[in-house]
């Protein structure tokens, strides 16, 4: 029997929803808590395939262009659709909470950019009606300047050709006095001189020629008026049309100050959430690396012990061969013929290991890149389609050494196969729901000992199944 792994820890039992070796299905199999589709990271992941993929086939050196062949356009789509299909697996590396958690910053930030652009955009046109507003502002002003200068021109005009017209009137009574013929001689008559007779017409003639000024300055100062009046008329529309402009500037400020204000606080409330979002997916992303490095740490010790034990197996396996070819030569010499040749023992009962379930892969072996932490993982094992319940088999015959539970494997099993073509084999099944089979029990190749679940960092129900080879974590396809 294999004592206990020391430091395992039995007491834990905190169910943490994560798997740090969870992987999208190849085949059209869901798992029975179902991830969000469409996530934004999809396309960022599919992009750094096509980059790689171009990075990788530039990085291949050209043939001679005699022996080139033309590219197989299906291959290379079937090529691309594996590593599409890789990389959309490796997204499942990221907990569905970081998923959401990260997903809403990231609505939040989209929203908040457009909000702000919306703000700003106000903001614009606000300066914009602003700017129209004091245009107006000075033309309503100019119009009503305009209008009151053209007002008191025409006051001025009607006060002036009311003067004139008294003065017109005057002359056209005086006139109208003198209206016969004796009149220029009554006038050159009251004279005693010559001289006063031609001072007499001159008279006369100033008499008529005052009249027939005041009748044209009156024509004139009319004419005038009309003209001042016209010029009113205008400037009092140009003052109303100036007068409609600026209602409609201050309409448009006052509604733009109200829409810039609405968006001032949505962009503020939305920063908010923005903040909070940025938050959680801190403490997600956290909570995902502290998950990461507990994992690391975990295999690291379990190796470390698995190492430990695959030398003290292989040194009595190797005490037990050199036992066996002892007594071989033994018995050869007294039965005086040459010794046998002695394989090397075999723990497990031979062959290769078997599937642990009926099912196909969901997530193979291999390097990740995790698509929110941004650094390379190793999905230390092959993930198994294995609703809840699955009854999982021993891959072959062993020793069962450990069960316990771990915060990011779960419920976990260990059975040790001894030395299989000289390795000390031991293989792990993790997110365990339920055991069957008890530490030292010896168990055969097929025989139930768990059933799969979702325990410890799992997104789904599924078997995480892991193979050490002299203590060192490899793929398991290589030994199914």
């Amino acid at each position: 029997m294999v004592p206990h792994f020391p430091g395992a820890n039995p007491p834990e039992r905190a169910r943490i929803k994560r798997d740090d070796s969870t992987g999208t299905p190849a085949a059209p199999y869901q798992r029975s808590r179902l991830r969000p589709q469409g996530r934004p990271t999809v396309v960022a992941a599919c992009c750094l395939v096509l980059s790689l993929s171009a990075g990788v086939l530039a990085a291949v050196p050209s043939a001679p262009f005699a022996a080139a062949k033309p590219p197989d356009p299906a291959a290379k789509k079937k090529q691309l659709d594996s590593k599409i299909n890789q990389q959309k697996a490796d997204l499942d590396d990221a907990s569905d909470q970081l998923g959401k958690s990260v997903a809403a910053y990231n609505q939040a930030e989209t929203k908040y950019q457009a909000v702000q652009a919306r703000y700003a955009a106000a903001q614009g046109q606000l300066a914009a009606a602003k700017a129209a507003d004091a245009v107006a502002a000075g033309k309503l002003a100019a119009a009503e300047a305009a209008l009151k200068s053209a007002v008191a021109d025409v006051e001025a005009g009607e006060k002036l050709i009311a003067e004139k017209r008294a003065v017109a009137g005057r002359a056209v009574r005086s006139a109208y006095q003198q209206q016969n013929t004796l009149v220029g001689l009554s006038i050159a008559l009251r004279g005693a001189a010559p001289a006063d007779i031609a001072t007499g017409m001159q008279v006369q003639r100033n008499v008529f020629g005052i009249q027939g000024n005041a009748i044209t300055n009156l024509n004139n100062a009319q004419a005038q008026l009309a003209s001042k009046r016209v010029k009113v008329a205008a400037a009092e529309k140009d003052a109303a049309a100036a007068r409609v402009a600026s209602a409609a500037t201050v309409r448009k400020v006052t509604e733009l100050t109200k829409q810039v204000a609405a968006d001032k606080a949505e962009a503020a409330t939305v920063a908010k959430v923005k903040l909070v979002a940025y938050k959680a997916a801190e403490k997600e992303k956290n909570s995902e690396l502290a998950q990461y490095n507990s994992l690391l740490r975990e295999r690291g010790r379990v190796e470390a012990l698995l190492a430990a034990r695959a030398k003290a197996e292989k040194a009595a396996a190797a005490r037990r061969k050199a036992a066996a070819e002892k007594a071989e030569r033994e018995k050869a010499r007294k039965e005086h013929r040459p010794p046998r040749n002695i394989p090397d023992p075999v723990s497990n009962g031979g062959g290769r290991l078997g599937y642990p379930v009926s099912s196909y892969i969901t997530s193979p072996y291999g390097m990740r890149f995790h698509p929110v932490l941004h650094y390379w993982k190793l999905h230390d094992g092959t993930d198994f389609r294995a609703p809840c319940g699955t009854p999982v088999r021993a891959a072959a015959d062993g020793v069962v050494t450990d069960k316990y539970f771990n915060g990011g494997y779960g419920n976990r099993l260990f059975i040790s196969h001894g030395v299989m073509d000289g390795s000390s084999i031991t293989t792990v099944y993790n997110h365990l729901s339920k055991y069957k089979a008890h530490v030292g029990e010896r168990v055969r190749k097929g025989e139930i000992i768990a059933w799969s679940g979702t325990t410890g960092y799992s997104t789904g129900c599924h078997l995480h199944f892991m193979v050490y080879k002299d203590g060192n974590v490899v793929n398991p396809m290589g030994w199914l």
